[in-house]
Parts: C-alpha cells; structure tokens; sequence
C-alpha cells in the first residue's frame, strides 16, 4: 500500500525537474532571461540546482519501492 503514494511523489518530482530543467535549457539557449530583474547567471544557476535536486528527489522516491 505505500507504494502508491511513493510512486505519485516521484513521477510528480520527475516530472517538475525534468520540465523546469528543459524551460531553463530552452530559455539560456535563446539567450533570454530565466526570471526577469535578476542576473541571468544567477538565475540560469538557481534554476539548475533545483531541477536536479527535484530529479534526484523523484529517483530517491523511486528507490523507496
């Protein structure tokens, strides 16, 4: 019975990580800023981190199975 909400986690924090990870690839290739009024770097950088801490939360949650 715990499977279910363990695998609900993980597709939920694969599928935010994977998404805002390919948003953020997206908008650095077209040279556009990620959030506006902050550095690009720094934003590019933040927005990075937390989509592959999200993927790595949803694998984590995968392993719990």
């Amino acid at each position: 019975m715990e499977s279910g909400p363990a695998i609900f986690a993980g597709v939920v924090f694969a599928l935010f990580g994977g998404g805002l990870l390919a948003w953020t690839a997206t908008r650095v290739r077209h040279g556009e800023p990620v959030v506006d009024g902050v550095s690009p770097v720094a934003s590019a950088t933040l927005a990075t981190l937390v989509s592959v801490a999200s993927l790595a939360l949803g694998a984590w949650c995968f392993t719990r199975l």
